[in-house]
């Protein structure tokens, strides 16, 4: 820094020398003090201790320079109100720094500080704290002194804790603590009466964590975590949210609780694994974004989604109306009920031709529950969420009348031949099971025009699909499959959604692109090169076109 830019205060200008006349614009005697300072994007290695010959600074801005150190005369500064450092290759913060009574406002990110001076909540005036893009691991406990602070940004750092202190802060309003390693909020955080705004993406949470006391909270980012639940109790805390954003989580159900959040604007449950949402999500009355995409959602056809909020909104209002009880209600005991049967509704099977044993972790379905369905056609049946180890025999008898079988989460390890009988049926559902391989005999299944295998162990795709002429969903996520034959997949022409995301495919044949046919074709999540990600992103119809110009002629 030139040494006059020091010495602006004191020495007399050059033309003061000179015999000049001056007008009243130069007349120097009467110039105030230098009061902001900006040496922003230079090539500055060092600041002189000359800057304390500036004692009315208020302002100084050094970022994007090449500083390893400040100097200590900064804390005789006492009338500098911002500073901001960053973007800068600082190791350290001087200790006087912490003796400047009117700091509001200290910016040092983006540096390679590993630890902060512990005295750091001496600067009680402090307003705005950002020490994001740093190297460090733990916070001074005296953070809980900056009573005044308004924005604290902790983000990009190795922070694997938060202090329980940080509840202290009275007045903060947005705390960002993206990108860092925390597994957990310390639950006194819920008592910062004035947060609104709270950024928690990419840490490895497991849980949404508690609030209690935030209800001006409007804000909470906590995508790309590893959140499993939503706890029904946590949301009811927030209801002045109007930004939730959870997604690339692990979250697989939406509890109806949602629907305290009347502020909610946007809600962000992308890349999740939720299979079925409240269809009471539609009567937010605020609500104008929802991102569902990257969900193995059962209820919604994917064009749907496509469609935009609003349209989304509308199908789920217009379902609430027709929504019977949930699929994990009890049924209720009517009195046609017999007291061996109390567990089986023979009611729905009556009335609504459904045959349900589902969520009782089962490792065999009880004779009882066959036994009741009588000379009763049943259409349905769900006998999820069990531990069965293979698929029911007796399932057979009801192959006159069944065309909708859901075995999804249990431990079935192979197709029996019983279920190729079932010679009406048109859904079939093995999701989450432990599936290697299809029998040859369930080429039967004339009618079957959806399947889903997703979350299972298939390391090839099963050859017995390419011939179920009826085919209209192949559902195969998450499973291991290294290759698919794109000319046998071409003869089913009804198949219009083929769901491949996150296999073990090295490459796509180009020739799938002939498979115009295909309304949905998902691939995401495979360690392919072509097609980029960004094809993939554009839609299936870009992805075929891709394809097809790639075929060798």
């Amino acid at each position: 820094v030139p040494e006059h830019v020091w010495r602006i205060n004191l020495d007399v200008p050059e033309e003061a020398q000179q015999n000049l006349s001056f007008g009243a614009a130069d007349r120097w005697w009467e110039q105030t003090d230098l009061t902001k300072l900006i040496l922003a994007s230079n090539k500055l290695e060092s600041l002189s201790e000359d800057v304390q010959l500036l004692p009315a600074l208020t302002m100084l801005d050094v970022h994007d320079n090449q500083l390893t150190s400040l100097p200590s005369a900064l804390g005789q500064l006492e009338n500098l109100q911002k500073l901001d450092v960053s973007h800068n290759k600082l190791r350290s913060l001087p200790e006087e720094l912490l003796q400047l009574p009117r700091l509001r406002s200290l910016l040092v990110q983006h540096n390679e500080l590993s630890l902060l001076p512990e005295g750091l909540g001496q600067l009680l005036t402090l307003e705005e704290l950002d020490v994001s893009n740093n190297q460090l691991t733990a916070i001074p406990t005296s953070f809980a002194l900056l009573v005044n602070l308004v924005r604290l940004n902790l983000a990009c750092n190795q922070l694997k804790e938060l202090p329980a202190d940080l509840s202290a802060m009275k007045s903060l309003r947005q705390l960002d603590c993206t990108k860092n390693y925390l597994e957990t909020v310390p639950s006194k955080l819920a008592t910062m009466a004035s947060l609104e705004q709270l950024y928690l993406r990419k840490n490895k949470l497991r849980s949404l964590p508690e609030f209690p006391s935030c209800k001006l909270l409007k804000e909470l980012h906590a995508g790309e975590n590893q959140i499993e639940i939503l706890n029904a109790e946590n949301l009811k805390q927030l209801s002045s949210l109007c930004v939730l954003e959870l997604r690339d989580n692990k979250i697989k159900a939406v509890p109806e609780e949602i629907t305290v959040l009347q502020k909610l604007e946007r809600l962000d449950l992308a890349n999740n694994d939720i299979s079925r949402l409240p269809y009471t999500l539609g009567n937010l009355p605020q609500l104008k974004f929802l991102a569902l995409e990257g969900n193995p959602l059962r209820t919604i056809r994917r064009d749907l989604l496509q469609k935009g909020t609003q349209e989304l909104l509308k199908y789920l209002r217009s379902k609430i109306q027709d929504d019977g009880p949930g699929p994990n209600e009890e049924p209720p005991v009517t009195a046609m009920t017999l007291p061996s049967q109390s567990k089986v509704n023979t009611h729905a099977i009556a009335t609504l031709k459904l045959l349900e044993y589902s969520d009782k972790q089962a490792a065999e379905i009880p004779a009882a529950v066959f036994d009741a369905v009588g000379t009763n056609p049943v259409a349905t049946v769900n006998f999820s969420k069990n531990q069965l180890r293979e698929i029911p025999p007796r399932l057979v008898e009801l192959k006159d009348s069944v065309c909708d079988v859901s075995l999804g989460f249990n431990k079935i390890s192979s197709v029996s031949s019983e279920l190729c009988l079932l010679h009406k049926l048109t859904h079939l559902d093995l999701r989450n099971n432990v599936l290697t391989a299809l029998p040859e005999g369930m080429e039967a299944l004339k009618r079957l025009h959806t399947i889903n295998l997703a979350f299972n162990r298939f390391k090839v795709f099963p050859s017995v699909l390419y011939h179920l002429p009826a085919l209209e969903t192949i559902l195969l996520s998450n499973n291991q499959v290294g290759s698919i034959d794109p000319v046998q997949l071409k003869g089913m022409d009804k198949l219009g959604t083929l769901d491949l995301q996150n296999n073990d495919l090295l490459q796509v044949p180009p020739e799938l692109g002939n498979c115009e046919n295909l309304r949905s074709l998902l691939l995401e999540g495979n360690p392919f090169r072509t097609p980029r990600a960004a094809i993939l992103a554009k839609g299936t119809a870009a992805v075929l076109e891709y394809l097809r110009s790639r075929i060798p002629t």
